[in-house]
């Protein structure tokens, strides 16, 4: 049967075969790792890449807080946009238009032609792109399918970064200097450019995916959501474990100038940290969440483990011959946030939102979930320039501040839960009793 979307006219998922079904599911789960790898390069590939554009440790975090600033910007509309306009047109132009700003980054330009581009892919992959990235697994599936998708859906995510990361890696370890950074660059350009073709091809017109009434913005429902007990902590909750989460990149750094670790081993344990854990962390953290029935504790547990982690890394002496140990600590550490931050929102399903204002809901948890972007990088980035290596116990210490805070709000959510929702747990128990 013929894959090619246009051939079908509008389609409903039933129309669809297994293998177009999948193909979509690989091609949107691709895509969002693929798509925003230029901009977190420094995750993995922090000095290279400051040695090839010639800046600051303040001027590469500074062009993550610029993309993350457009990104906050176009959070809450992106929804909209994905309800306005077909997911085959969101795809193919976001991907080709956030390649073409690649293919420029690849050149090396100024800090200030970076912070341009960085801001420009802002509104590419974040307004255009990103409300394709659960509506398309969505149209292609059934409503009690959704959950299995989104989650084999995180692990093509994972392998996909890890795949493409590793081959990012051997180009920068064969390739020395600036020409490394510039290929790898250009490789990821031209891999976005070729999912933005498939998208062409491979999406359909899906049956009542545009929603003619959907609304810029909803005063009333905005407001509902805000009020709603327990979802204010939700967000802050998530704003905490994103910051901790964030903060693990900056044991890459750790890693080179305090323990003098050979650069090609830090970008492999990168890898691993920032996609390989997620193969594991994602699903086992989310099978204990269902086990004990509460997502709230067990992000809890992680933060707590990350804090374990992070005074770890205070006290465990700078020296070289420490390396391969503190690379192991740095996993420990990526395992304990990825886990966290995989079902960080799931505190929101928690606190019982209506339907009706789940979207306005989630686009306030994103907003507020990922903030620490705007200025997280930049802060840290001035104090390793201010400070050198020192800086890095300082990082550490705000890093389990913030893992405190998070802490306390998701006591919040739960005591919450007790407080509003009391009966309505305790039907769900009984239901779940009566049909076990």
């Amino acid at each position: 049967m013929s894959l090619l979307a246009k051939s079908k006219g509008e389609v409903t998922y039933k129309e669809l075969s297994t293998l177009h079904k999948w193909a979509l599911v690989v091609l949107i789960s691709m895509g969002s790792s693929i798509i925003y790898a230029p901009m977190y390069l420094k995750g993995v590939f922090y000095d290279p890449l400051m040695q090839a554009l010639g800046c600051t440790n303040a001027d590469l975090g500074l062009m993550v807080s610029a993309y993350a600033t457009a990104a906050m910007i176009c959070y809450l509309p992106s929804g909209i946009v994905a309800d306005k306009f077909r997911m085959r047109t969101l795809a193919w132009v976001g991907f080709i238009a956030t390649a073409a700003l690649v293919f420029a980054y690849a050149m090396l330009p100024s800090v200030q032609i970076c912070l341009v581009l960085f801001v420009l892919m802002g509104v590419t992959s974040i307004l255009i792109w990103w409300g394709t990235r659960f509506k398309v697994i969505r149209l292609c599936c059934e409503e009690n399918e959704y959950a299995s998708k989104i989650g084999i859906s995180y692990s093509i995510y994972g392998a996909t970064g890890l795949v493409v990361g590793l081959i990012n890696a051997a180009i920068v370890a064969a390739l020395s200097g600036a020409l490394g950074v510039q290929v790898m660059i250009g490789f990821l350009g031209v891999m976005i450019a070729l999912l933005g073709i498939a998208s062409f091809f491979l999406i359909p017109d899906f049956k009542g995916e545009i929603n003619k009434d959907a609304k810029l913005f909803s005063l009333k429902e905005a407001v509902q959501a805000v009020k709603h007990p327990g979802v204010i902590w939700a967000c802050i909750a998530y704003f905490c474990v994103y910051a901790v989460y964030q903060g693990a990149t900056y044991t890459t750094p750790y890693l080179t100038q305090c323990f003098n670790a050979d650069g090609n081993l830090v970008n492999v344990v990168g890898l691993i940290r920032t996609y390989g854990i997620g193969l594991v962390a994602g699903p086992v953290v989310g099978f204990i969440a269902t086990k004990i029935k509460s997502p709230s504790k067990a992000i809890m547990g992680g933060l707590i483990l990350s804090v374990a982690a992070l005074v770890g890394f205070i006290l465990f002496p700078q020296d070289p011959s420490g390396a391969v140990v503190a690379s192991v600590l740095v996993v420990v550490f990526g395992f304990t946030t990825y886990g966290a931050f995989s079902i960080g929102s799931s505190p929101l399903s928690e606190v019982k939102i209506p339907m009706a204002i789940f979207g306005t809901a989630s686009g306030l948890l994103s907003v507020v979930g990922f903030m620490p972007d705007v200025f997280i990088h930049t802060w840290y980035g001035a104090m390793i320039d201010a400070q050198g290596t020192a800086a890095f116990n300082a990082i550490f210490g705000f890093e389990i501040m913030f893992a405190v805070i998070g802490c306390f709000c998701l006591v919040m959510v739960l005591r919450t839960l007790k407080k509003h929702f009391a009966s309505e747990m305790r039907a769900d128990a009984d239901a779940e009793t009566a049909n076990a």
